[in-house]
């Protein structure tokens, strides 16, 4: 499957980088070190990586935007006090959950956290989007390094 995204070359890397933030367990950093090693374009790499990223946990925000409490109180058989107590807790932390969101199996559960407590939008888009270009940013001057040495 990575080989046949990596033949896309852009395209396929901002497919790769939509579906690794989803819920499926899919690695875009290995299609973006791959396609730096065929000589694409870091930078462009690094756009194309992120807007995907993003693509994908916002896809995750906007799921969890769906959910409703009586959900959580019915199926998992969570008390509303305590629904009520985390919201609180995590009120005006969106923007350092939103940042973290790129962190692997914990970020996509943030995001889709964040949607569910209705955490504002913009601020946890950019944040969310920082913390992706950061780390795509990080993955791809550090492959082309490694790459540099051999």
């Amino acid at each position: 499957m990575l080989d046949g995204l990596a033949e896309y070359g852009y395209w396929g890397l901002l497919l790769a980088s939509f579906l690794a933030a989803t819920v499926l367990p899919f690695s875009s950093e290995v299609v973006f070190a791959a396609l730096i090693a065929a000589g694409i374009d870091i930078w462009t790499g690094i756009l194309c990586a992120t807007a995907g990223n993003a693509a994908g946990g916002a896809t995750c925000y906007y799921l969890g935007k769906l959910g409703k409490t009586e959900w959580l109180v019915r199926w998992f058989g969570i008390k509303p006090e305590k629904i009520d107590k985390t919201i609180q807790w995590l009120h005006g932390k969106g923007a350092v959950m939103g940042f973290f969101g790129f962190l692997p199996a914990v970020g996509d559960v943030m995001l889709v956290a964040l949607g569910f407590m209705r955490a504002n939008v913009p601020v946890v888009m950019i944040s969310m989007t920082m913390g992706k270009f950061l780390r795509y940013l990080l993955v791809g001057f550090g492959t082309e390094r490694i790459i540099s040495w051999f």
